[in-house]
């Protein structure tokens, strides 16, 4: 597999808990890498430090500014738990391979959020389930070992308002959830259904979730941000937090992966910048976001991008961050949903290009092929009619991205 990724990649590219935070800040002393997996652990937390914590919606639970995952790499896991890490998305995911000891030995210290996806389909063709949503998590709970879910997260979020308004099925699956004590608080993550030919009348991410404060009922939500200018995502970000409502960031590291693979544009960061460490640093020191959720595969990529949570952003990382979001806007589709709604052959702009990031930055190609082979118009339909770009707020040239990205993912 990773040669016939490799193979792929330059065809593209030629185309174009205070007690627990205590403990482990004492373990958190400099000390020579060994060659154990445990040492390195140990090393990489040393190298990072404790995570700054925050608020977090009306229950003002602390979570750590970086939130961790059910999917995150073994190793990075055990390096965030020693930093005080202890918000975890997906934390059903370990239904698959078990818990982590070391969360089950100090379960009151941990934020495990249960994910729940639409059934009888994926998040455009599913539908919502009481009894289906019921069952899930109190198997999850079951199987998990944890005794209880923190949050209960709605995964992928609202069509439209329409729908947050008059399909309660979900949320009376979470009341009946918690009147049982598996569940406490209520959440979601958002995607932008703006013009989707795959739905009935798709609004925005920041429409939806304007919509969801105003309903009460959800107390914090992850949605897609990163650098570039935002406008609407920005006023959303404000007005969430004059309602006391909380912000969490996903899909953050928009086109870093293949960034670090050009050597023309490595060349013209500023000396000693990492491009994870200076969006680290960004997202949450100048940004009113609460967390930050972003992928890493191993200690190395733990190190250099969480190394950054909580600091100072420098003169050299505000270069970095305008050269990436520069490099981004040429190369990389921001999933807005802008122009959706002109294609004339209902190709699904958007779900495309979210497609590519997974292989492209993420290099989790079987996860892109696959998503991809499900679609039902793939980009191979495009006549060139450019009225997506027209569209773009950053004129990205769709057409040919798209004939790219079918020629990577097929």
């Amino acid at each position: 597999m990773a040669d016939k990724n490799s193979i792929k990649r330059r065809r593209f590219l030629q185309l174009s808990s205070t007690a627990f935070i205590a403990g482990a800040a004492s373990r958190l002393i400099a000390k020579p890498l060994e060659l154990g997996p445990q040492s390195q652990v140990e090393e990489a937390a040393r190298k990072v430090g404790l995570l700054p914590r925050r608020k977090l919606g009306y229950s003002q639970r602390d979570i750590s500014v970086i939130i961790g995952s059910g999917d995150l790499e073994k190793l990075s896991t055990e390096a965030g738990i020693l930093c005080g890490m202890n918000y975890w998305h997906k934390a059903n995911r370990w239904m698959r391979e078990g818990t982590p000891e070391s969360i089950l030995k100090n379960r009151d210290a941990h934020i495990c959020q249960v994910t729940v996806d639409r059934v009888g389909g994926d998040h455009f063709q599913g539908h919502f389930d009481e009894e289906e949503h019921y069952r899930f998590v109190k198997e999850a709970v079951k199987q998990t070992g944890l005794g209880y879910f923190d949050d209960m997260q709605l995964h992928y979020g609202y069509h439209n308002v329409a729908e947050l308004k008059n399909d309660r099925s979900f949320i009376r699956a979470f009341e009946r959830l918690k009147k049982e004590g598996l569940v406490k608080h209520l959440c979601l993550s958002q995607h932008s259904y703006n013009g989707s030919p795959r739905v009935e009348k798709g609004e925005s991410a920041a429409e939806v979730l304007t919509a969801v404060v105003e309903d009460g009922l959800y107390e914090h939500a992850q949605f897609m941000y990163s650098y570039s200018p935002d406008p609407e995502m920005d006023r959303f970000i404000e007005y969430a937090k004059s309602k006391n409502f909380g912000t969490i960031a996903m899909k953050t590291a928009r086109g870093i992966g293949r960034m670090k693979e050009f050597e023309d544009f490595m060349n013209t960061m500023p000396e000693s910048t990492a491009p994870h460490n200076a969006l680290t640093r960004w997202l949450t020191t100048e940004t009113n976001l609460d967390a930050v959720v972003m992928r890493v595969r191993n200690l190395d990529e733990f190190t250099e991008s969480y190394s950054g949570a909580g600091k100072k952003l420098r003169a050299s990382d505000a270069v970095a961050i305008e050269l990436m979001a520069a490099e981004a806007d040429r190369t990389t589709c921001r999933l807005c949903g802008a122009c959706q709604s002109q294609c004339q052959q209902g190709i699904p702009i958007t779900d495309i290009l979210r497609f590519e990031r997974y292989g492209m930055d993420d290099h989790d190609w079987e996860k892109a092929s696959s998503l991809y082979a499900g679609l039902p118009t793939k980009g191979d339909e495009c006549i060139s009619c450019r009225n997506c770009v027209e569209a773009c707020p950053i004129s990205l040239p769709i057409p040919e991205k798209l004939a790219k990205v079918h020629m990577l993912l097929t």
